[in-house]
């Protein structure tokens, strides 16, 4: 006789509990990169919107930052270290490929003995840690997860390089996902773009290393006019979809956190969705730059903190990078 597998019963729906964040205590403004690059302010802000960043001092690792940003996101959902059953880290600048800085994080907030594991899917890793933190609650393996993107992208950039010097910082972004009585969270409309995998790059494999070649530390570089051009064309499409399948519409909308990778990226998609003036745009990238993972996070808990969106808001969030990889939600802010 075969045995029959007990059902997994976890909440009827997930949401965002609370949501933290971190940024350096360094400002970078542009005037200091174009000491190594040939370029000007106007250039650069009229290019990315960008006009100052946060960079990493020697002990603002990628642990530290993220504990900091956990401790404000589990503070902010109510609970205790102790209460966190997974946690999970999306980051592309821990340069550990094993163990996982999940582990250390866990250990470090106090979480006892959770699930804990790295994400690597670039810009969209947020999304895609969330997506995972929804299902692992309503699942029931967790009761609450800690979902973190972190980056320390200001290791990773070449200073030299006139096409992407400018467009990194770094930071850490927190939020605890937990259960719900209603839909907080909807369907997460994810995927990738293989084909395109080269447009944003690490330029040199760690392994460059065991051949003994003299060269510089590995930095990030991107077919600038591609990625932005898909970005642009493709990811508006991806945000209508997660839309679609909420089953809203851009006039339901409070709140659009899209990945502050470019101002003029986010300018356009705001144009194409045709979202009302009503509706809150995050516009992080000014000054906190391109983190990657940590862009959403560290977007939503600027703006829940200065008031220009609240609890309860309906928002749309969508992340996109390397890969080519993306993920698009609508949430309920904590």
């Amino acid at each position: 006789m075969t045995a029959k597998i007990k059902a997994a019963k976890g909440a009827p729906y997930a949401r965002i509990m609370g949501v933290g964040g971190y940024r350096p205590v360094r400002v970078v403004p542009n005037e200091e990169i174009l000491k190594r690059i040939d370029s000007s302010d106007e250039w650069i802000r009229s290019r990315s919107g960008i006009a100052t960043r946060h960079w990493a001092g020697p002990e603002e690792t990628v642990a530290t930052m993220s504990v900091e940003a956990a401790g404000k996101a589990i503070a902010d959902a109510g609970i205790t270290p102790e209460q966190i059953g997974a946690v999970l880290v999306s980051t592309v600048s821990h340069f550990k490929q094993t163990p996982a800085i999940a582990t250390e994080i866990a250990h470090r907030i106090g979480a006892g003995k959770p699930a804990a594991f790295d994400i690597s899917a670039g810009c969209a890793g947020f999304g895609y840690g969330l997506t995972m933190a929804k299902g692992l609650v309503i699942d029931g393996s967790a009761e609450y997860v800690l979902v973190i993107g972190v980056e320390r992208l200001s290791d990773l950039t070449d200073l030299d390089d006139r096409s992407t010097a400018f467009l990194f910082g770094d930071g850490a972004g927190a939020v605890v996902v937990g259960p719900a009585e209603e839909p907080a969270m909807g369907p997460t409309v994810w995927g990738s773009e293989g084909d395109k995998s080269e447009t944003i790059r690490q330029n040199l494999p760690w392994d460059v290393y065991r051949e003994g070649t003299e060269v510089r530390f590995p930095a990030i570089t991107q077919e600038g006019q591609a990625v932005f051009r898909w970005a642009v064309f493709e990811m508006a499409k991806v945000a209508q979809q997660a839309l679609d399948e909420a089953g809203i519409t851009a006039e339901d909308l409070d709140v659009f956190i899209p990945h502050q990778a470019n101002m003029r990226i986010i300018d356009s998609m705001v144009k194409t969705l045709k979202l009302p003036e009503n509706v809150v745009v995050a516009r992080d990238v000014e000054t906190t730059g391109n983190t990657s993972a940590a862009s959403i996070p560290l977007a939503m808990e600027r703006l829940l903190a200065t008031g220009a969106a609240k609890s309860g808001d309906t928002a749309l969030l969508i992340g996109f990078g390397a890969g080519l990889v993306f993920a698009a939600t609508v949430v309920t802010l904590p």
